[in-house]
C-alpha cells in the first residue's frame, strides 16, 4: 500500500471548489459525466461512470472532504482527504490519499493530476 500527497492551485474561491467537488450537477459540468454525490456522511458516491466509487465519511463546508475509495478487498480502507485553503490565486487544495494498492498507484496519481484536478483547474481557467 502506498500514500500520495500533493497540493494543487485552483483559480476559484474555496466555496466554489467545494461545490464543484460535492454537488452532482456541478461535478457533471466539469467532468462531463453524470455523478452520484451527496454531502451526507455514510452516503455512497460514484464518479466517471463508476470508475471511482466509495463512501463519503466527513464534510466541512468550504473546507474539507473525507471519503473512502473502494479498491475491492483490502485490509485497510483507502482514505482520501481534501482540504481547501484560501490562496492568493483562488484555492490551495491539499490532497492526501492513503492506502492505495501498489498495482493501482501510478494510475491513481495520473488520475489525480490529469483527470481530476487537471480537469477542475482547466474548468476554472477557461
Amino acid at each position: 500500500m502506498k500514500d500520495f500527497k500533493k497540493y494543487y492551485t485552483i483559480a476559484a474561491a474555496p466555496g466554489e471548489v467545494y461545490l464543484a467537488l460535492t454537488h452532482p450537477l456541478t461535478l457533471q459540468l466539469w467532468t462531463g459525466e453524470e455523478a452520484v454525490m451527496s454531502t451526507e456522511p455514510g452516503s455512497e458516491f460514484s464518479l466517471w461512470e463508476g470508475s471511482i466509487v466509495g463512501k463519503n465519511l466527513e464534510f466541512e463546508a468550504g473546507k474539507k472532504i473525507v471519503q473512502q475509495w473502494y479498491f475491492g478487498e483490502q485490509p485497510e480502507p483507502s482514505i482520501v482527504t481534501i482540504k481547501l485553503h484560501a490562496h492568493e490565486k483562488g484555492t490551495s487544495v491539499e490532497l492526501r490519499h492513503t492506502n492505495i494498492p501498489e498495482s493501482d498507484y501510478n494510475d491513481i496519481v495520473e488520475g489525480w493530476n490529469d483527470t481530476y484536478f487537471g480537469a477542475l483547474r482547466d474548468f476554472y481557467e477557461e
